[in-house]
């Protein structure tokens, strides 16, 4: 007896992504674009591999050579650690993915020196390294205020890092949320209910509530609550979320969204490789 199998057909799920830029401030480094044709989980993923897992340049080792200073040297290397740094991913790899098997080299670690002597605060341009493109993202951030007959001289070295190991490394700050989709009917005291939204994008126009810059709305439902006639509904889309992104000065946001990209096709690459190898 011959049994026919049937042949399994392949399902594909294809997201059609569309970007919309809906602020953009290169003084603040801050981002907001909406981003449709996604689901949740996707923009989760996103979220997370920007934070945790795209990478910056941030001071890892100290040797102080001299520091009479009024703080200790572990205070000052905690200091040194936080200043973001200007980064080019470009000219610098992870030392677990270096050449040099993490002995450290050129292509995974960055120098820098710092000498002071005189009275007054010493800044973070104080700091000095072969890079001109790895500087302090703020020249001006504090580091310690020296006194008279006081002196601070030290060695640095910065790495390349991610901010699932340290905060340091981390990039900058996202977040997201759904696009808030708002329907309005037939309300009755729609001045009443307009001036509950804490935002002030409800307005009334000919005796009727409307909607203007949607995605401000924070899908608080305070105007839906207070609606008597219940003529008011806000809720959450499921395939189109708004995001914003606060850089910290080492990376652009654009910079930060390209190498995400990267490295979740990378995850994908790697998860079919092992996928494969179950067959």
């Amino acid at each position: 007896m011959m049994v026919e199998k049937e042949k399994e057909e392949k399902e594909v799920v294809e997201y059609k992504m569309e970007i919309q830029i809906l602020e953009k401030d290169k003084e603040t480094g801050k981002l907001n674009f909406l981003l449709k044709g996604i689901n949740e989980a996707i923009a989760n993923t996103i979220r997370r591999i920007i934070m945790e897992e795209v990478p910056c340049l941030a001071i890892e080792e100290v040797n102080f050579i001299k520091n009479s200073s009024a703080l200790y040297d572990e205070f000052i290397a905690h200091r040194l650690g936080l200043i973001p740094l200007k980064t080019d991913l470009k000219s610098y790899t992870l030392r677990q993915e270096c050449k040099c098997k993490e002995k450290g080299c050129s292509q995974c670690q960055l120098h820098f020196k710092l000498k002071a002597k005189d009275p007054g605060i010493v800044c973070a341009d104080s700091l000095k390294s072969r890079d001109p493109k790895a500087k302090p993202v703020y020249p001006k951030m504090p580091i310690v205020k020296l006194l008279k007959n006081q002196e601070l001289e030290f060695e640095a070295t910065a790495i390349l890092g991610q901010g699932k190991d340290h905060s340091k490394f981390s990039p900058g700050l996202i977040f997201y949320k759904a696009y808030p989709e708002i329907k309005i009917g037939n309300c009755k005291t729609p001045e009443i209910c307009a001036a509950q939204c804490p935002v002030k994008i409800l307005v009334v126009e000919n005796k009727k509530i409307k909607v203007i810059n949607t995605e401000k709305c924070i899908l608080c439902k305070a105007c839906e609550d207070y609606c008597t006639d219940k003529a008011i509904k806000i809720t959450g889309s499921k395939e189109d979320f708004i995001f914003t992104i606060e850089s910290w000065g080492q990376l652009t946001p654009k910079e930060m969204i390209f190498e995400a990209i990267d490295i979740f096709d990378k995850k994908l690459d790697e998860l079919n490789k092992q996928i494969n190898k179950l067959k």
